[in-house]
């Protein structure tokens, strides 16, 4: 026990005893680690958003595109919801004939002026139904939401997010307001409460209006999507042949519609995230192979600097593995303060990411962290192994003679 702390102690004067060779090395070090740490942390980040995004959505749910997805590739029109056969409100309402089914809200999306007392903006407006409150998990701040009506009547009310509320209302009240959006009159009804990006578009930045409206707005007959939300996880797949079938039947039996589901598309991202994560963890922890080749390097510089004190040593009754103890601990020193100092740097780095882009939940994930940790000591020791054996199997009295 008494030989183990002697060493360290005497490893840890040799690394204080040059401290711009050890500063050198443990920069390499924590370089390396704190890549490792900053990259995996916005691929982990990228990931956890893009999982929250979608679970925004609601839960069980089935979405309907205007368009067939071919193998082959996609289709421009299909991209713009635009297709030989149109996706109708009376599509949307055939499929709530399934018991599975509990709730559907029909969407169109366009952008309008929107404008009232001489303020005017330029916003997203959405066409749905009352039911899309609770598919997306949207809460109410003042007033209600689209009333249960039928879909294919239009009228003239609206529910607004809180930006557009504050930017185009200021201090005045909204509720009663009627507010022009394009060449037409809206009421506002409700504000919502509900913040944040949903699938790209910001609900405080939204207006929402009935579908029916929203089609004679924007002059389209056909709906941009359809969601359907499945009473259990279970009765989706039994709800998507019903979907088809529905659909098949009522657009003279061609099948012109893709049908999706929720947990297809989180699965795919993740897959594709997932594999970015590693890629860029591979690439970050290459940083950690050029740290361990300039440890070796500066180890061998060292060792023939330290021939004498080798020399020295060995005359004094020190043993080849001895030595070889003395160079390896003063490599698992210089990796262990590198990877220490690196994962600090990497977390700073995370800190400063998800403090920049708050919506990104910049973590490194566990195996990343821990991953980085021990490749950083294995790579320090395995690249000290060569001057270590070098300086071990040293003459003692050719060393002393090299003084």
């Amino acid at each position: 026990m008494l030989l183990t702390r002697d060493a360290i102690k005497f490893s840890w004067q040799a690394l204080t005893a040059n401290t711009t060779r050890t500063f050198l090395m443990l920069l390499a070090m924590s370089i390396g680690v704190g890549s490792v740490v900053i990259l995996t942390s916005l691929g982990e980040g990228a990931r956890n958003y893009v999982t929250a995004e979608f679970s925004a959505l609601g839960t069980n749910l089935v979405i309907v595109i205007p368009g067939r997805s071919e193998t082959s590739g996609g289709n421009p029109a299909t991209m713009m919801g635009v297709t030989e056969r149109d996706l109708t409100i009376n599509d949307a309402v055939a499929l709530t004939r399934n018991p599975d089914v509990l709730r559907i809200a029909p969407l169109n999306i366009g952008a309008a002026e929107v404008s009232w007392q001489g303020r005017k903006r330029e916003i997203t407006i959405q066409g749905s139904s009352h039911e899309l409150l609770k598919l997306r998990q949207w809460k109410m701040s003042q007033g209600k939401f689209l009333p249960k009506m039928d879909l294919e009547r239009a009228k003239s009310v609206c529910v607004i997010g809180n930006k557009v509320r504050n930017e185009i209302f200021g201090a005045h009240s909204a509720l009663g307001q009627w507010m022009r959006i394009g060449d037409r009159r809206y009421r506002v009804i409700g504000i919502l409460d509900s913040e944040g990006q949903s699938l790209g578009i910001d609900i405080g930045d939204t207006v929402i209006i009935p579908v029916a409206s929203a089609q004679s707005l924007f002059n389209v007959p056909s709906l941009f999507r359809i969601f359907v939300e499945v009473k259990t996880r279970a009765a989706i797949p039994e709800v998507i042949t019903f979907i088809k079938e529905t659909l098949r039947e009522r657009h003279q039996g061609v099948e012109d519609v893709t049908v999706i589901t929720q947990d297809a598309v989180l699965a795919t991202f993740d897959r594709i995230l997932g594999a970015l994560t590693y890629a860029v963890g591979g690439i970050a922890a290459i940083s950690l192979a050029v740290a361990g080749i300039l440890i070796m390097n500066v180890m061998l510089v060292t060792v023939s600097q330290r021939t004498s004190e080798i020399g020295l040593l060995k005359s004094l009754g020190a043993s080849e593995q001895n030595i070889l103890m003395l160079i390896l601990i003063e490599a698992v020193l210089l990796s262990t303060l590198g990877a220490i100092l690196g994962f600090i740097l990497g977390q700073l780095g995370s800190w400063a990411i998800r403090s920049a882009f708050p919506v990104l939940p910049a973590y490194a994930p566990l195996w990343a962290t821990f991953a980085s940790l021990f490749v950083a000591m294995l790579t320090g020791v395995l690249f000290s192994l060569l001057p270590a054996k070098k300086a071990a199997r040293l003459n003692p009295v050719d060393a002393l003679m090299r003084h």
